[in-house]
């Protein structure tokens, strides 16, 4: 048997619906608190949601990774509390991008709205 289709099927499309919901977040949280490491990132998205949307560390750098090679986010090395840590900040690119972005989350949420 190959496993519960339903559980299948949440998990895949959950997975696509974060993934994106993540790399929102992390800039929009960039924007807003300037340069973070990857661990203080990953706390915010814990508090800000009530613990239901935190990547796993994995995922969380990927993510960081995907959008640095896209030029939204930059990143430098610089010592905090005795060891290097990686901080990361939004580009001028990443702001533009980000209040596009923001357009489009407002209107997915207008539809999602008039749905009921």
């Amino acid at each position: 048997m190959l496993g519960n289709p339903k559980e299948k099927a949440l998990k895949k499309l959950r997975k696509e619906l974060r993934s994106g919901l993540y790399s929102y977040l992390i800039l929009s949280i960039l924007e807003r608190e300037g340069e973070l490491h990857g661990y203080a990132i990953r706390k915010r998205l814990g508090e800000l949601s009530g613990g239901r949307l935190v990547p796993s560390e994995g995922a969380l750098y990927d993510i960081l990774k995907g959008l640095k090679k896209l030029g939204l986010v930059e990143d430098e090395w610089a010592e905090a509390g005795g060891r290097p840590k990686k901080y990361y900040r939004l580009t001028e690119l990443g702001r533009e991008v980000l209040g596009e972005l923001r357009d489009e989350i407002g209107g997915i949420i207008k539809v999602l709205e008039e749905m009921g």
